[in-house]
């Protein structure tokens, strides 16, 4: 009677391996199939533009990158305006190029010393009654 019990608790075993073996092939094609779409060239750029307007840090660091290369580049025309000389020029160059490092390194606090004059600015006085 032993010898029937275990043969059949060893078929049973076979048979709930047999099954989950089927689960795990199944669920192994699925994610084949999703790696294999998600790795399409298509799909890479969409997921890396995704990525990236989405991410603050870098929406943030672009913006004070663009600032500082806008107002270096103001800077430069600034001072050179419509001159031949060779000296102001390369002095044009050097101070768009150190205008455009400073701005885009202290975006964050530049920003704010902004926002902060233009609410002093726009803020409606209070009158002392």
């Amino acid at each position: 009677m032993q010898k029937k019990d275990s043969a059949e608790e060893l078929k049973n075993t076979i048979r709930l391996v047999e099954v989950t073996q089927s689960e795990n092939r199944i669920l192994l094609k699925e994610q084949l199939l999703l790696t294999y779409d998600s790795l399409k060239p298509s799909n890479l750029i969409r997921s890396t533009l995704k990525e990236v307007t989405s991410s603050p840090f870098l929406i943030g660091n672009l913006a004070g990158t663009v600032i500082g290369l806008t107002t270096g580049y103001l800077s430069n025309k600034i001072v050179i305006g419509s001159s031949t000389s060779v000296l102001k020029k390369l002095f044009g160059r050097v101070l768009q190029f150190g205008v455009t490092k400073v701005i885009s390194k202290n975006s964050g606090v530049i920003e704010l010393y902004g926002k902060s004059i233009l609410k002093h600015l726009f803020s409606k006085r209070k009158t002392d009654s």
